[in-house]
């Protein structure tokens, strides 16, 4: 009896340990999204993504939602996100809503600040992420941002825009 207890425990720790690990990496995976980003580390960013990435940003911009490839995305981030004196993408409250050994679904919460001189445009909400493993890293597929909340400029995205092509 005590053996198949201890048994069945040191499985359910080992169970229990992968998926630890597992949501350890995920959230290290959305972090280096946000981080690598506002850090202008495309490397970084490139190192999270799938080789190709569907991006929905319909709630907040309309239109469609795109895939594309991790550099194509990437090269978009670039050619504006530089323009910006700063930016801040803070990414909290990470959940991991489904996990399997090869996949796995999460969400966090955001809130994004982008300044110019005096000029800001904060944005919050939440992202929907969904991801595969290859080897040992988690990688972003997928993900929708859901805009809950906004204030100051919109518009300094243009102006970001402008300023990064004038570089």
């Amino acid at each position: 009896m005590t053996r198949g207890f201890i048994t069945i425990f040191a499985a359910a720790t080992l169970i229990g340990g992968a998926a630890l690990a597992d949501q350890t990496e995920i959230t290290r995976t959305l972090t280096d999204i946000a981080a690598g980003a506002d850090r202008h580390d495309w490397v970084r960013v490139r190192d999270a993504l799938a080789d190709t990435v569907t991006t929905d940003y319909t709630g907040l911009w309309g239109g469609e939602p795109v895939t594309q490839s991790a550099d194509e995305l990437i090269a978009g981030w670039a050619a504006f996100l530089p323009g910006f004196d700063v930016t801040h993408h803070m990414v909290t409250n990470h959940t991991v809503t489904e996990l399997t050994d090869t996949t796995a679904k999460a969400e966090a919460d955001f809130t994004a600040t982008h300044r110019i001189e005096d000029g800001f445009w904060v944005l919050g909400g939440r992202y929907s992420y969904d991801m595969v493993k290859s080897d040992d890293r988690w990688l972003v597929t997928s993900m929708t941002m859901t805009a809950l909340w906004e204030t100051g400029d919109r518009a300094l995205v243009a102006q970001a825009g402008e300023r990064a092509a004038a570089k």
